[in-house]
């Protein structure tokens, strides 16, 4: 990454081990510094859910038309529906030095990475246990039972993929798995020495992210490795 360019931070995780409400926290909290790229996708929208906002919801002919064109700087089906994300929009924030965040299954993060290799920042979230995430995934009452069964094993594979990230965070209580997540974007962002026209102390926050070495070894036990 150049000093002009933005940081591309890439946060992914089994679905129910708490990424978006993480990277939103920290939307909400570096509004000013942070946007929060916007996904296409040919599933139907949720409640509550907002067109282009949450997502650009699309039909797949015009999925298929992104695709043609060569405008997506990835696309996977994930959980039988289509996600991609465009290119044009991204490249323009990074290059005005704007940095995005990206809430993507690990296929995304793979591609995402491999296109913008010197910006990428690629964090997971790990959950506390199995049973945790089983629990979670199945008091979700926008899901039919066939689909968070899909969702539970699509996770547990997701789950092999911990490795492909350089930072690890267990969403075990959400104020330090959160603290934990702010600190490793600061970090990056600005480096670790404090300064006046920062009001953060990034020594500290240097300090948490070193501090955060139980996450692997976590990692290694949930997979069955460890």
């Amino acid at each position: 990454m150049t000093p002009d360019r933005g940081v591309l931070v890439i946060v992914s995780s089994p679905s129910g081990a708490g990424k978006t409400t993480l990277t939103r926290r920290l939307l909400t909290e570096h509004k000013d510094n942070l946007e929060f790229s916007v996904s296409h996708t040919t599933r139907l929208p949720r409640a509550g859910e907002v067109d282009g906002r949450d997502y650009h919801f699309v039909s797949t002919e015009r999925f298929d038309e992104m695709v043609r064109a060569h405008e997506f700087a990835e696309h996977a089906y994930v959980h039988s529906n289509r996600y991609g994300t465009a290119e044009a929009p991204v490249e323009e924030a990074l290059s005005r030095g704007k940095d995005m965040i990206f809430d993507v299954d690990w296929q995304g993060g793979k591609a995402l990475s491999a296109r913008w290799p010197q910006d990428s920042l690629k964090i997971f979230i790990l959950p506390p246990d199995l049973q945790t995430l089983s629990n979670r995934l199945r008091t979700r009452a926008t899901d039919a039972p066939e689909i968070i069964e899909r969702r539970l094993h699509n996770a547990l594979e997701e789950l092999e993929h911990y490795s492909e990230y350089p930072h690890l965070i267990v969403n075990d209580e959400l104020e330090r798995a959160y603290a934990v997540l702010r600190a490793i974007y600061l970090t990056r962002r600005y480096g670790v020495a404090d300064r006046p026209d920062v009001p953060y102390p990034l020594s500290e926050m240097g300090k948490v992210v070193e501090e955060n070495t139980e996450a692997e070894a976590h990692a290694r036990r949930l997979v069955g490795r460890g």
